[in-house]
């Protein structure tokens, strides 16, 4: 009897190491056990990280005068409901393998964003590059993801948790549904305690799951950049800003003033600027809702095959990050990894709308057989350096936006 159980427990840690040993089975993040019974299941997983009488604040952040444009609608911060929207976040208990969280594309020290063309999920890649988040709250646009298929924030932060290859909760195929991702979040303790402290019982359900984690999603903003401090001090964008350079002051009338008539621009901008505001207007940079394709058109998964429908895109702030590094490529495939890469293409709009059907590209885009800009080396500098302006510092490194697990 006592060898047969020793060789029992011989052959359970065997399939255990090789379990552990296994690189096809996902490491699974644990809490840490609560030894401790004077702590509460929120002091044991998240240390101080989450202190539920100190919370950050997330409602009553400094917004500038100047900024005027909001999509919070009906679902306005609070400080606890966007305190449970940081650990939905950054939980990778919401994918079904344990293994990816919303953080997972979408990563602090990237203004919210990734730094690959198209991000990992559980069975494969995205289809689309992960958008950068940050300021998603300060737009025209309400509608979200580069189509514009999710009518508000709130319906947009559940999907990818229901996509078969992003987290996999899809409901289809024998994948579990959202349903089953609830009744799995339900029973952990952390979530039984936040949920009564947020909302005074334990019932976590989807609409619950969307409106915290879109307040923590809204909560991310970025007003401390060297754009804001010049913006601060005067009437409009107008004005030279005291504290650019004058390439910098250069390259912000570029990007404001629209093309003039008798072409885009000269050494001296006779013919106006580039127009950029039109699309990406100051000082939200946000995009405007009327925007349709920018001819940028393949599909990041196939090159071969065409994505016409992308018409909207993230905040041009922080495309930068405080050192000077792109957080990532651009555009909805990834295509451009510098922003040079994004004049060429400005500079010479395709005339794909005749040559593959593209009956979507915004008409501020095109004129003729395709757009013709005369961008000399100093001006694409200053527009460049103009946009370096617009990144902050604070929302890269804040505890209150960071992984709390």
């Amino acid at each position: 009897m006592i060898i047969r159980t020793k060789f029992v427990l011989f052959l359970a840690l065997a399939v255990l190491s090789c379990a552990k040993d296994d690189p096809t089975i996902p490491d699974i993040d644990t809490p840490p056990i609560n030894d401790d019974p004077e702590l509460t299941a929120i002091e044991s997983t998240f240390g101080g990280k989450i202190d539920l009488d100190n919370l950050y604040n997330y409602a009553e952040q400094a917004v500038p005068d100047y900024i005027t444009k909001d999509n919070t609608r009906g679902n306005r911060i609070s400080d606890l409901e966007a305190t449970l929207g940081r650990v939905l976040f950054y939980d990778k208990k919401l994918s079904l393998t344990n293994t990816v969280a919303c953080a997972s594309c979408h990563q602090q020290p990237l203004a919210f964003g990734d730094n690959v063309a198209l991000s990992r999920g559980i069975n494969g890649n995205t289809g689309r590059h992960s958008m950068r988040l940050v300021n998603a709250r300060f737009s025209a646009e309400d509608r979200f993801f580069w189509d514009e298929r999710a009518n508000t924030l709130e319906e947009q932060t559940t999907q990818p948790i229901q996509d078969h290859i992003e987290m996999g909760y899809s409901g289809e195929n024998g994948e579990p549904g959202i349903e089953q991702l609830l009744a799995k979040l339900k029973a952990e303790a952390y979530y039984q305690e936040l949920m009564m402290a947020v909302y005074g019982d334990q019932n976590l359900t989807e609409q619950r799951m969307q409106q915290a984690l879109a307040q923590f999603i809204r909560s991310i903003q970025s007003f401390d950049s060297k754009y804001d401090e010049g913006r601060a001090s005067v009437a409009d964008d107008q004005a030279a800003f005291s504290n650019f350079t004058a390439e910098e002051n250069r390259g912000k009338t570029l990007f404001l003033a629209p093309p003039g008539m008798g072409g885009p621009i000269g050494d001296g901008m006779m013919n106006g600027g580039l127009g950029c505001n039109a699309c990406h207007s100051a000082p939200e940079f946000d995009i405007d809702p009327r925007s349709r394709n920018n001819g940028v058109i393949t599909s990041a998964s196939n090159p071969a095959m065409l994505d016409l429908n992308n018409t909207r895109s993230p905040s041009l702030r922080d495309l930068f990050n405080p050192m000077g590094e792109l957080n990532g490529p651009m555009m909805h495939n990834g295509a451009f990894e510098n922003l040079n890469e994004v004049l060429d293409h400005y500079t010479n709009i395709p005339n794909n709308n005749n040559n593959n059907n593209n009956n979507n590209l915004d008409p501020r885009l095109g004129r003729g057989p395709g757009q013709r800009q005369n961008l000399s080396n100093d001006d694409r500098n200053a527009l460049i350096a103009f946009l370096q302006t617009l990144s902050g510092q604070d929302m890269y490194t804040n505890e209150k936006w960071s992984d709390p697990f």
